[in-house]
């Protein structure tokens, strides 16, 4: 039997439907316990049947986006080339979530873009004024309420295989439902099907917005771990800090209680926030 080339369009950990390139979907398994696979990743499959197939391989990433902690990695989408990061002043957001989701996306080199959703509350004034410092850092902030117009966001998902990222109740679902309109029932229909008996959604899901814009949908994240990352590498994930890179008296600088630490003294001299150092240092103990 001759195998095919498809995507995963949706993640359910050891479960995963696959769609050719001629639109036929499949509901596909791993010969053996392999769960490496993201929505999003390209897979060369072998057809069962008319509804199953299997995995046989992955085809080569051109990005993986995943979060680690101690004990174990998640991943949560490859092939992307957009972060959305999806922030509501209600309920109350996690900067140190969004903080860690941008440090993910530079080290991925994925574009990060930062939406603040529910617009229409008196709350999201505070937060407007906490994203700005952000915009300082080269991040696009775009301001909507996905109940009334995303005119703004679907300009710029054009041409990108996008990921909506962030906490359970900032609205993520209400943006993909109004993004796709009524195409979300059809895919709806077979996620369904393989994921009934849950109360909550717990995969990632793609969809298509034209021929060339893909949306991932990904699960609420609560936190963001990045012990997958290289600890000397740190400081280059952060715009504000990296160009101290290297100004240090010694190498190897935890940027702590070292002499002529070129983060200690711009943190001192006002020239960085001191607030950024500490989650540098806060990151470093974390990974150290």
């Amino acid at each position: 039997m001759s195998q095919q080339i498809a995507q995963i369009i949706t993640s359910y950990g050891r479960r995963y439907i696959v769609r050719t390139a001629d639109q036929i979907t499949y509901e596909a398994s791993t010969r053996s316990k392999r769960t490496d696979y993201a929505c999003g990743d390209f897979v060369r499959i072998q057809i069962v049947n008319g509804e199953q197939a299997v995995i046989e391989r992955a085809e080569e990433r051109h990005s993986l986006l995943y979060r680690q902690d101690a004990w174990k990695s998640k991943l949560i989408a490859a092939n992307v080339s957009q972060l959305i990061i999806v922030i509501a002043a209600v309920p109350s957001p996690s900067e140190a979530l969004l903080q860690r989701a941008l440090i993910a996306a530079e080290a991925a080199d994925i574009r990060a873009v930062i939406v603040l959703n529910k617009t229409d509350l008196p709350e999201t004034t505070a937060w407007r004024e906490r994203l700005s410092f952000y915009e300082t850092l080269g991040y696009q902030v775009i301001e909507l309420s996905a109940l009334h117009d995303v005119g703004s966001l679907k300009t710029l998902l054009s041409g990108e295989t996008n990921i909506l990222l962030g906490q359970s109740g900032m609205g993520k679902s209400t943006l993909t439902n109004a993004l796709l309109g009524e195409h979300i029932a059809r895919t709806n229909d077979i996620s369904a099907a393989l994921d009934s008996g849950k109360h909550t959604t717990t995969h990632a899901q793609l969809y298509d917005l034209d021929a060339q814009t893909k949306l991932i949908d990904s699960p609420g994240l609560q936190e963001f771990g990045l012990h997958h990352l290289n600890v000397t590498d740190l400081p280059r994930y952060f715009p504000d800090l990296r160009h101290l890179i290297g100004q240090c008296r010694f190498h190897n600088c935890s940027h702590r209680a070292e002499p002529n630490c070129a983060f200690k003294i711009a943190a001192e001299k006002g020239e960085i926030r001191a607030e950024r150092l500490a989650l540098l240092q806060k990151i470093t103990d974390e990974l150290s």
